[in-house]
Protein backbone atom coordinates (compact mmCIF):
# COMPACT_ATOMS: atom_id res chain seq x y z
CA UNK A 1 0.00 0.00 0.00
CA UNK A 2 1.61 3.07 -1.45
CA UNK A 3 0.09 5.43 1.58
CA UNK A 4 0.75 3.01 4.15
CA UNK A 5 3.33 4.25 6.93
CA UNK A 6 3.87 0.33 8.16
CA UNK A 7 5.17 -0.30 4.50
CA UNK A 8 7.25 2.39 3.94
CA UNK A 9 9.15 1.32 7.32
CA UNK A 10 9.33 -2.20 5.63
CA UNK A 11 10.70 -0.73 2.44
CA UNK A 12 13.47 1.28 4.25
CA UNK A 13 11.45 4.21 3.19
CA UNK A 14 11.26 5.20 6.47
CA UNK A 15 13.48 4.76 9.61
CA UNK A 16 13.06 2.96 12.42
CA UNK A 17 14.67 1.52 14.98
CA UNK A 18 14.57 -2.09 14.22
CA UNK A 19 15.05 -4.97 16.64
CA UNK A 20 13.73 -7.86 14.47
CA UNK A 21 12.98 -9.24 11.05
CA UNK A 22 12.46 -12.02 8.67
CA UNK A 23 10.87 -12.88 5.53
CA UNK A 24 6.91 -12.23 7.46
CA UNK A 25 7.63 -9.81 9.88
CA UNK A 26 9.45 -6.95 11.79
CA UNK A 27 9.48 -5.53 15.02
CA UNK A 28 10.27 -1.91 15.69
CA UNK A 29 10.25 0.36 18.70
CA UNK A 30 7.31 2.17 19.20
CA UNK A 31 7.99 6.10 18.10
CA UNK A 32 5.19 7.11 20.99
CA UNK A 33 6.16 4.48 23.83
CA UNK A 34 3.88 3.82 26.83
CA UNK A 35 6.46 2.18 28.75
CA UNK A 36 10.46 2.07 27.48
CA UNK A 37 10.49 -0.94 24.77
CA UNK A 38 7.22 -0.91 23.52
CA UNK A 39 7.39 -2.45 20.35
CA UNK A 40 5.46 -3.14 17.39
CA UNK A 41 5.55 -6.60 15.91
CA UNK A 42 4.47 -6.43 12.22
CA UNK A 43 3.44 -8.05 8.99
CA UNK A 44 5.51 -7.51 6.06
CA UNK A 45 2.33 -8.47 4.47
CA UNK A 46 -0.07 -5.51 4.39
CA UNK A 47 -3.44 -6.52 5.62
CA UNK A 48 -5.45 -4.15 7.64
CA UNK A 49 -6.53 -6.57 10.74
CA UNK A 50 -6.47 -9.90 11.82
CA UNK A 51 -9.73 -10.97 10.31
CA UNK A 52 -7.92 -10.29 7.09
CA UNK A 53 -5.24 -12.84 7.40
CA UNK A 54 -6.01 -15.95 6.55
CA UNK A 55 -5.36 -18.46 9.63
CA UNK A 56 -2.69 -20.15 8.20
CA UNK A 57 -0.51 -16.88 7.75
CA UNK A 58 -1.10 -15.45 10.65
CA UNK A 59 0.11 -18.95 12.25
CA UNK A 60 3.41 -18.67 10.75
CA UNK A 61 3.69 -14.62 11.29
CA UNK A 62 3.29 -15.28 14.97
CA UNK A 63 6.00 -17.60 15.35
CA UNK A 64 8.33 -15.30 16.34
CA UNK A 65 6.37 -13.55 18.86
CA UNK A 66 7.18 -15.20 21.32
CA UNK A 67 11.06 -14.70 20.98
CA UNK A 68 10.43 -11.27 20.54
CA UNK A 69 8.40 -11.02 23.87
CA UNK A 70 11.06 -12.59 25.54
CA UNK A 71 13.74 -10.57 24.31
CA UNK A 72 11.97 -7.72 25.27
CA UNK A 73 11.29 -8.99 28.95
CA UNK A 74 14.98 -9.22 29.10
CA UNK A 75 16.17 -6.36 27.60
CA UNK A 76 14.07 -4.37 29.31
CA UNK A 77 14.06 -6.18 32.58
CA UNK A 78 10.57 -5.83 32.74
CA UNK A 79 8.39 -8.43 34.65
CA UNK A 80 6.35 -9.25 32.23
CA UNK A 81 4.16 -7.92 29.23
CA UNK A 82 1.01 -6.95 27.30
CA UNK A 83 0.46 -7.99 23.96
CA UNK A 84 -2.74 -5.58 22.29
CA UNK A 85 -3.73 -6.20 18.71
CA UNK A 86 -6.64 -3.35 17.53
CA UNK A 87 -8.90 -3.82 14.87
CA UNK A 88 -10.29 -0.84 13.26
CA UNK A 89 -10.57 2.66 14.22
CA UNK A 90 -13.19 2.67 16.85
CA UNK A 91 -11.23 -0.14 18.64
CA UNK A 92 -8.03 2.41 18.52
CA UNK A 93 -6.35 1.06 15.50
CA UNK A 94 -4.81 4.00 13.92
CA UNK A 95 -2.87 2.41 11.15
CA UNK A 96 -4.60 0.10 9.10
CA UNK A 97 -1.69 -2.60 8.82
CA UNK A 98 -1.78 -5.58 10.94
CA UNK A 99 0.37 -5.13 13.56
CA UNK A 100 0.84 -6.59 17.20
CA UNK A 101 1.77 -3.78 20.37
CA UNK A 102 3.82 -5.60 22.93
CA UNK A 103 4.43 -3.12 26.20
CA UNK A 104 6.47 -4.46 29.05
CA UNK A 105 5.28 -4.13 32.26
CA UNK A 106 6.21 -3.86 35.72
CA UNK A 107 4.24 -4.04 38.85
CA UNK A 108 3.06 -0.77 40.26
CA UNK A 109 3.81 1.29 36.68
CA UNK A 110 1.95 3.71 35.26
CA UNK A 111 0.13 2.15 32.39
CA UNK A 112 -3.27 1.69 32.39
CA UNK A 113 -6.38 0.19 30.19
CA UNK A 114 -9.26 1.84 31.15
CA UNK A 115 -11.72 -1.19 31.20
CA UNK A 116 -15.48 -0.39 32.16
CA UNK A 117 -16.49 -4.34 33.03
CA UNK A 118 -20.34 -4.49 32.73
CA UNK A 119 -22.57 -7.97 33.81
CA UNK A 120 -24.67 -9.55 31.42
CA UNK A 121 -28.31 -8.98 31.63
CA UNK A 122 -30.92 -12.51 32.01
CA UNK A 123 -30.11 -15.21 29.12
CA UNK A 124 -28.15 -12.15 27.31
CA UNK A 125 -24.84 -14.44 27.39
CA UNK A 126 -26.49 -17.12 26.11
CA UNK A 127 -28.18 -15.04 22.88
CA UNK A 128 -24.79 -13.52 22.05
CA UNK A 129 -23.12 -17.17 22.64
CA UNK A 130 -25.38 -18.47 20.19
CA UNK A 131 -25.38 -15.76 17.65
CA UNK A 132 -21.39 -15.83 17.49
CA UNK A 133 -21.30 -19.52 16.99
CA UNK A 134 -23.54 -19.53 14.24
CA UNK A 135 -21.32 -17.34 12.43
CA UNK A 136 -18.90 -19.83 12.64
Amino acid sequence: MPDCIFCKIIKGEIPAAKLYEDERCIAILDINPIALGHTLFISRSHYATLADIPEKELGLLTEKLPRVCRAIVKGTGSEGFNIIENNGRCSGQIIPHLHFHIIPRRANDEVRFNWSPRVYQKDEMSRVAQAITDCL
